[in-house]
C-alpha cells in the first residue's frame, strides 16, 4: 500500500551521512505522510523492513560508500534486526481513528 526508501545513512542528517554501527541499536525516524486507508474489522497490516529496493530503486552495496560509485567488492550481505526487549524494543507509531 505505501513504500518510501529512505537511506538509513541519512537519519540524522541529509548533509552529513553516517554509519551504522554493526550491533548497535539506532533510532531511525520519518514520516510516511498522511494516507487515508480504511481497513475492515479484523485486517491486519504487514510492515516489511528492508535494506534495498532494487530495482526500484539504485542496488544498495549495504557498505558506507558512494553508491555511484560503488566497486563490485562494495557490495555485501545486510542483517536487519528488529528488537524486542524491553530496553530497545523496535516500534512504528501510527495514528489510527475510529
Amino acid at each position: 500500500m505505501r513504500g518510501e526508501p529512505f537511506r538509513g545513512k541519512f537519519r540524522r542528517s541529509l548533509e552529513t551521512p553516517q554509519p551504522f554501527t554493526p550491533g548497535v541499536a539506532d533510532v531511525v525516524s520519518f514520516d510516511l505522510g498522511d494516507v487515508a486507508h480504511t481497513f475492515r474489522r479484523g485486517h491486519r497490516l504487514m510492515v516489511q523492513v528492508q535494506s534495498s529496493w532494487f530495482p526500484l530503486t539504485d542496488l544498495n552495496p549495504q557498505t558506507f560508500t558512494d553508491i555511484p560509485r560503488a566497486r563490485p567488492e562494495d557490495f555485501q550481505c545486510a542483517t536487519q534486526r528488529v528488537y524486542r526487549s524491553a530496553t530497545k524494543a523496535s516500534r512504528i507509531t501510527m495514528l489510527v481513528e475510529h
